[in-house]
Parts: structure tokens; C-alpha cells; sequence
């Protein structure tokens, strides 16, 4: 578990009077292209699990100082310790926690028969939290007076947290925007991990029937003090421009991007995966997607070698509902290789090949993930020059 701490960040931070936190507002987390890390974010090579060292952004700061006190306070429903984990032997590389009140505790998933499904307001969607869960809003100033307004972007604890720093990014939730992923929202998670100094920090998302709890737009975060083997894993081009790529890693093959640099490049980017997005919920096909900082596409590449982000996306079975008798459910976190185990029992037990069977049982089938692929291949093909 990444210990963040900050003794500055005030600003951030609930007042000590209970009865003022409907009225104080949350505070707007300020920043530009300048702020973007891109380079130079790298694990500890002599503790490549300890990140205690490392130097907090403004971003780590705000949110780490926030979510503290809001986990002190008792927003959550449970208060989240060290978290028991171990890497299962293996070519893979999981990273298994045992996280056994998120099981329990968890709010239940709402009915949800369709990846396209509409926004119901009388469901719980994020209207409906209290103001004190509201950590800040992630807002990017224009960089030129002609660049356009970015969204307003919430960023919300998660009352069930996977892991230290667990929080969703939730665009003007007034909207009522169903789950479906957007480029505004994409953007400021993708630029989300831009903005932080550790290398685990990573921003992924479900689509309904790719396990998303709620149908109202979100985007998850979360710290996790463990390299996944997503980040170097080899890769082969999919179309003549190099767009789009196949991610040849077990347990599973997904479709990545990449970007190593903001402004235009990270633009092309978002365009790209939105339109895969948009193709797999019009054909109603669920997903998964994941950012992290990672080596570049190719060659398997060493972790350290973190040189920009990743974004990586699953086409999967759809499944709607908890699963129970499972050791855990595969959603964005446990096809990236993190997986968050129910029960002390199951946790003892896991082998890499029992994992491999539960992940690789959401698959699509090998004909339509052809299908799939060819029809990805071709949307990149359109892209003007």
C-alpha cells in the first residue's frame, strides 16, 4: 500500500465542523499542460514495492491528504488496512490481495440488462452522495485563450475501496450520463495519471456488462504498490499506422494504445479508443479498459521503463451481477493482472492457473473476436492523415 502523506494540503481537507460540510463546497484542483509528468516516473529499482520514498505531486498530495481524512472521518464502510498480498508463482505475474469487506460490504449492482442501457434516475447514481465523499474537482485550465473549456470533473471517494486512494472520476453528475465512456471523462484519466508522480497510480473502466456497478459515468483510480505485468508486456501492430496494437500477455490478449506525449498526440489518442468504445457498446459488446504508465508498443520491455501510458481494452462476454462462489470477479483491475480476493480461503488457494481459467471464461468467443479485430483495424484505417 502507497503511505502518501502531505502536510500542506490543506485546502483539500473537510472543515473541523461537521454542520459546515453541506455549505463549504468542494474545492477545484487547478491544472495545466505544464503539470502533465511525462517522463521520469520510474519504480524504485532498489524496492520496487516500497514507493514510501518517492516525491509526491500536487495531484498525490490533494488527493492522499483528502481521502485520509475522509477514511478517518468514516465515510467509507470499512476502514481499510494493510492489505494481505502476495505475487502467485508463475509466468504471469498476479498481483493477489485479500480484500475480504469489499466483498461483503460492497453496494449491491444495480439490475442492468444491456451495455447500452440509459441513465435511471431513480437508481443510486452519484447525485445522490453525500458532499463530504466529494474530494475535489479536477479541472484543466485552458492552456490558450482559444483552447476549449474542459468538463468538470468530480473526484469521489469510493465508500468500498479496492486499494489506498480508491476514487472515481464522475463528469458533471447533474448530466445523468449513462455508463458509456466519453472522450471528456477519458481525458482527465488519462490525464489523471499524467498529473501523478507514482507508477501506481492507474485509471481503468467497466462498461455495463463489463461488471460497472453503476450506470452513471465514471471513471475508477487507485494507488497500488505492485508493477502488473501489462506494463511491459510485448506487443505487435494491428494497422499500417501503428495505431492500434495487439497485446500479446497472459492471461488474455487486448487491444492497446499509446501516447508519450500531451497535447495533440494524447488528443489522437482519446479519439481512437473512444471510437472503439462507441463500435463495441453500439454492437453491444462489454469491456474493460485500463491506463497505466508503461513501456511503449513492441518488444517485451523492462518495468522500470515507464516511458508513457498505456491504454489497454478488453472486448469481453458480458456479465451482469456479482458472481458469488467465485474467488473474484474479472473486471478492468483483474484483467490487468490485480486481483482482489473475496475469502481467506480462496486467497491461501489461488494458483495462476485457477486465475487464468476464471479470466479466460469471460472471453468472447474466437469468431467474433476476429470480428472484433478486423472491425477495430478498420475504424483506424479511416483516421485521416
Amino acid at each position: 500500500m502507497a503511505n502518501l502523506c502531505d502536510s500542506h494540503a490543506t485546502s483539500y481537507l473537510l472543515s473541523s465542523n461537521s454542520e459546515d460540510w453541506g455549505e463549504q463546497g468542494s474545492p477545484a484542483f487547478k491544472y495545466g499542460q505544464k503539470d502533465l509528468i511525462v517522463g521520469g516516473v520510474q519504480w524504485p529499482s532498489h524496492a520496487p514495492n516500497a514507493l514510501d520514498s518517492l516525491p509526491l505531486s500536487r495531484f498525490d498530495s490533494a488527493l492522499s491528504s483528502a481521502w485520509r481524512q475522509r477514511m478517518e472521518l468514516g465515510f467509507f464502510r470499512y476502514h481499510l488496512g494493510e492489505l494481505q498480498t502476495q505475487v502467485l508463482p508463475g509466468a504471469v505475474g498476479f498481483v493477489a490481495q485479500l480484500n475480504v469487506e469489499r466483498g461483503v460490504q460492497r453496494r449491491c449492482p444495480q439490475n442492468i440488462k444491456s451495455v447500452r442501457q440509459t441513465f435511471d434516475p431513480e437508481q443510486f447514481n452519484f447525485n445522490k452522495i453525500r458532499p463530504g465523499e466529494v474530494l475535489f474537482h479536477l479541472y484543466r485550465e485552458p492552456d490558450t485563450q482559444g483552447d476549449l473549456l474542459q468538463e468538470d470533473i468530480l473526484v469521489v471517494i469510493n465508500v468500498s475501496p479496492l486499494e489506498w486512494g480508491h476514487v472515481l472520476l464522475v463528469p458533471e453528475p447533474a448530466r445523468g450520463l449513462p455508463q458509456r465512456l466519453l472522450p471528456g471523462v477519458l481525458r482527465a484519466g488519462l490525464e489523471a495519471v499524467l498529473l501523478s508522480l507514482n507508477p501506481g497510480f492507474r485509471v481503468g473502466f467497466n462498461s455495463l456488462g463489463g461488471l460497472a456497478s453503476v450506470n452513471h459515468l465514471h471513471l475508477h483510480g487507485y494507488y497500488l504498490a505492485h508493477r502488473l505485468p501489462v506494463e511491459g508486456a510485448p506487443s505487435q501492430p494491428l494497422d499500417p499506422g501503428g495505431h492500434l496494437h495487439l497485446l500479446q500477455t497472459l492471461p488474455v490478449p487486448a487491444f492497446l494504445f499509446y501516447t508519450s506525449r500531451p497535447g495533440s498526440d494524447l488528443e489522437a489518442v482519446i479519439s481512437r479508443v473512444c471510437r472503439a468504445t462507441d463500435y463495441l457498446a453500439d454492437h453491444e459488446i462489454a469491456h474493460n479498459l485500463f491506463v497505466t504508465r508503461g513501456a511503449p508498443p513492441g518488444k517485451a520491455s523492462p518495468c522500470l521503463a515507464l516511458e508513457g501510458v498505456r491504454v489497454i481494452l478488453w472486448a469481453r462476454k458480458s456479465s451482469f451481477g456479482i458472481k458469488e462462489g467465485k474467488a473474484f470477479n474479472v473486471a478492468l483491475c483483474e484483467l490487468a493482472g490485480h486481483l482482489p480476493v473475496k475469502t481467506a480461503q480462496d486467497f491461501s488457494s489461488l494458483t495462476e492457473a485457477a486465475a487464468v481459467a476464471l479470466i479466460q471464461d469471460c472471453l468472447l468467443p474466437p469468431t467474433q473476436a476476429a470480428v472484433v479485430q478486423g472491425a477495430l483495424v478498420a475504424l483506424m484505417a479511416q483516421e485521416e492523415p
